[in-house]
């Protein structure tokens, strides 16, 4: 997979030689002079600003919307609910923690993938990202956009039952349409980004007031035995645990894109401090506000919490809120692919994946193969599983790679001692964020072993395909002129070349 074709490598010849013009933005005036010329490369455009957008923006989607059920059920009340999501917010900020040391001392988009590589060596990094490529990403993908279908449509058919296959439709409509954009301009999609982080605030905060007024207006019967235990079973604690940090993921995104990040020792640990404080208060307010206008009974009954709330606090109003949540979706879906389609391009570049995922469009400088790679598996994962059985199956890999991740900074302390950290962490906080990760993994093995055991089963099959596709040099002819055939064509369709 990580052969270079020969036309690539003849392209690159020639780009030496002094032919770059076929590869740089140059525009010429009237009489035939260029006037300027551009790198073929991605550049430093991501801000504070847009750095917190990507967070929130990515964080906050179709998880507050999607997780309150599945906590709540797990949970076994109303208590152990709202402190399963202070929980979650308190070790995703301590596993955010970990990621803006990482981030600030390996200076390298690609996230995950790359801090397994710079720690614990290829073979692992490849076995993450073959997860991550099969599995985790895809059903992730999957998960929001069927939520964002789900929303989109709910003002059409309300107070009718939506049909499945049109939540499907509309999302494999959405899905498409972030992939265009993030194809399109990087600009534009931060820009973008920024909007819709701004509606999503609004909707939370169009559950948030109304909901707070009634709590103090003494509306408090909900929470009544709060803590009655009757429901609650330790079996249901890890796959409660899948729902909140599913709620909170995302603040590892900024990570993906930091070769993009202007001034990365500050950016990255400052946009993630102000994100996850942001998120974590927005979170548990939005649940005590749900929780004061429905009964756990009801929160349950509901196909789409936001909406049940909406239709008892807003009454014929109530068609904006489920238009804000679909929008809020939407913004998660744009910054999944604008992040993941790095770690791609970064995964490329090693040799990990075909040379053409790593090459950048002659004119709108994105990485356009790496952000249709998801595409295909995406859809796919649409139409053969539902949210809640997609969140288990990927949870279980997601948080097994994140614990490898974050051990892979304890064990750079010590075998990497002098490599600059501008932003350091007690070591306590990442032994503690690894320690609780293990442990819900390997409680959900119990609590959902079929779900869980397909992941565990997709992840070893990295082994094998390390192995065929990246560690022996010697490759079948056959396979060695398919892999140069795809490169090379998808090249010229996709007009993408190696960046500079």
């Amino acid at each position: 997979m990580s052969t270079t074709s020969e036309f690539t490598k003849r392209t690159g010849q020639n780009t030496e030689n002094g032919q770059k013009a076929a590869w740089n933005e140059n525009e010429a005036d009237d009489g035939g002079k260029v006037k300027h010329e551009k790198k073929v490369a991605l550049g430093k455009k991501v801000t504070l600003l847009s750095g917190v957008s990507i967070i929130i923006g990515t964080t906050i989607g179709g998880g507050i919307f999607i997780a309150p059920k599945g906590i709540l059920k797990n949970s076994g009340n109303i208590g152990m609910s709202l402190v399963m999501w202070i929980g979650c917010g308190v070790l995703s900020l301590l596993g955010a923690l970990c990621y803006a040391e990482l981030g600030t001392c390996i200076k390298k988009s690609g996230g995950h993938y790359t801090y397994v590589l710079e720690a614990f060596g290829p073979q692992i990094a490849f076995i993450r990202l073959w997860a991550d490529l099969v599995a985790i990403r895809p059903a992730a993908m999957a998960v929001i956009s069927l939520a964002f279908g789900q929303y989109i449509l709910e003002p059409l058919f309300m107070p009718c039952v939506i049909p499945p296959i049109a939540v499907k439709l509309a999302t494999a409509i959405g899905v498409t349409s972030v992939m265009y954009l993030n194809s399109m301009s990087v600009t534009w999609t931060a820009r973008l980004q920024t909007f819709l982080t701004v509606c999503k605030l609004l909707a939370i905060l169009a559950i948030i007031v109304p909901g707070m007024y009634q709590l103090f207006k003494g509306k408090t019967e909900n929470f009544q035995n709060a803590f009655d235990m009757s429901q609650m079973q330790l079996s249901g604690l890890p796959l409660a645990f899948y729902s909140g940090m599913y709620a909170y993921a995302g603040w590892f995104y900024l990570n993906f894109v930091t070769e993009e990040v202007e001034n990365p020792e500050r950016t990255v640990p400052l946009a993630i401090c102000i994100s996850m404080v942001v998120v974590t208060c927005g979170y548990v307010l939005i649940n005590v506000a749900y929780y004061t206008v429905i009964s756990a009974e009801e929160l349950l009954a509901s196909p789409a919490v936001a909406v049940t709330f909406a239709e008892k606090m807003f009454g014929k109003f109530s068609i904006a809120v489920p238009v804000f949540v679909a929008l809020s979706c939407y913004g998660s879906m744009n910054g999944s692919i604008l992040a993941l389609s790095r770690t791609f391009y970064v995964a490329s570049r090693e040799g990990h994946l075909p040379r053409v995922l790593s090459m950048i469009h002659i004119h709108r400088h994105t990485p356009l193969a790496a952000v249709f790679m998801l595409y295909p598996m995406t859809l796919l994962q649409l139409f053969v599983g539902d949210i809640y059985s997609l969140l288990n199956f990927m949870s279980f890999m997601r948080w097994l790679f994140i614990g490898i991740v974050v051990l892979g900074l304890i064990y750079l302390r010590f075998t990497k001692p002098d490599l600059p950290r501008p932003f350091k962490v007690p070591l306590f906080i990442p032994v503690l964020f690894c320690l609780t990760c293990f442990t819900m993994v390997f409680m959900s093995l119990y609590s959902d072993p079929v779900n869980t055991g397909i992941g565990f089963a997709i992840s070893l099959t990295g082994i094998p395909a390390y192995f065929i596709f990246i560690y022996f040099d010697q490759r079948p002819k056959w396979l060695q002129r398919a892999l140069d055939w795809f490169n090379r064509t998808l090249q010229i369709l996709l007009m993408v070349v190696p960046g500079e």
